[in-house]
């Protein structure tokens, strides 16, 4: 990563920048693949960064003439036209109001990023449309592609820190039907490679780290506003996006139609009262701690992602430097937190 130092970046086009340069190990695998690729849901939080990240890499990977096609409804036009500068190809497009799909580009690789979170506990019927309903229609418009599926590391049960978090062989335990309707989308894509044959991964992710959004923004921000900290879930997970967007593209050479799946978050356990008081010291803030810290908390295991794809490349402390920097730089933030301390799957 160059001219990154630990007083991290100066703008959003820096750091965009930095999670957009392939690694040489994602240029490999992108050596190994073949044909255009198709990322539903671009327009997100990820997606942005994701589809450059791609292009990139399978340009370095002399694939210049596979195309990367960003699928989403794009509200933000400035989104649009970062990936068009880019040489990403748009498609505007409503997954959920459109019934017919045969207008989406044909791909050999597909990245499904889609997702409802916040307002499930409220709209929990909305969240079932977008995490399983969609995805049956998903699979079965790319039933002959090879299927990169983002899901999430709340499908697991809340485990004690000693255990080192929940490994790709713990069953799922879903609290809350966000987490519920996100297991039932694994499942949809799971029959899909059962029935059909598709290569599919699954990528079970939290938290990344953006700097613009993310686990460390949300406590950063508190302490930086004196707004008090909560113990109640004591440890936490987070991972550079750059590394997790890596991932993500890689694991399409791992897909298969026994369903490969992976956690995806830092080999780092963290506690969040030694964030919040890292905070204080970087921010010259007074740190405010409330609530009993709880036995458990939604921990993953990633041994299985570092085996295959190596460590990040930026260790937690990094993180948490480059974070306190963006904030005292008053840098831009996403109005999205990632509510990471709620216990009761009540999003």
């Amino acid at each position: 990563m160059k001219n990154v130092t630990q007083q991290g970046f100066g703008s959003e086009s820096e750091l965009e920048e930095a999670l957009a340069t392939p690694g040489a190990g994602l240029v490999e695998d992108l050596v190994k693949g073949g044909g255009d690729l198709v990322i539903l849901g671009a327009g997100g939080k990820m997606g942005p960064t994701l589809a450059m990240l791609a292009r990139r890499g399978m340009d370095a990977a002399g694939r210049q003439a596979d195309a990367v096609y960003a699928v989403s409804r794009f509200g933000d036009a400035a989104v649009r036209e970062r990936l068009k500068a880019a040489n990403v190809t748009v498609v505007p497009f409503d997954l959920i109001e459109n019934d017919d799909f045969s207008s989406l580009p044909d791909a050999a690789n597909v990245v499904f990023m889609v997702g409802a979170k916040f307002g499930a506990a409220t709209n929990a019927s909305w969240a079932w449309e977008v995490n399983a309903a969609l995805p049956d229609r998903v699979a079965r418009r790319y039933r002959d592609s090879t299927i990169a599926v983002l899901s999430t590391g709340n499908v697991y049960p809340f485990l004690p820190a000693s255990s080192g978090g929940a490994s790709e062989d713990v069953p799922p335990a879903p609290i809350g039907e966000y987490a519920q309707s996100c297991l039932g989308r694994e499942r949809v894509f799971e029959f899909g490679a059962q029935e059909r044959g598709t290569k599919v991964s699954l990528i079970r992710l939290n938290y990344a780290v953006d700097l613009r959004y993310g686990v460390l923004a949300d406590i950063g921000r508190s302490v930086q506003d004196g707004e008090p900290v909560s113990l109640a879930t004591s440890n936490v997970n987070v991972v550079w996006q750059g590394y997790a967007n890596e991932v993500v593209l890689r694991s399409l050479v791992h897909a298969s139609s026994e369903v490969f799946t992976v956690n995806l978050t830092g080999p780092e356990l963290l506690s969040v009262e030694s964030i919040a008081r890292r905070f204080g010291t970087l921010l010259d803030r007074e740190v405010t701690l409330v609530g009993e810290p709880k036995p458990t908390a939604l921990l993953s295991d990633a041994g299985r992602c570092m085996a295959l794809f190596g460590y990040p490349s930026v260790p937690a402390e990094t993180l948490i430097q480059w974070q306190a920097a963006w904030l005292r730089d008053g840098l831009p933030l996403i109005s999205k937190p990632t509510k990471w301390a709620v216990r009761d799957g009540k999003f």
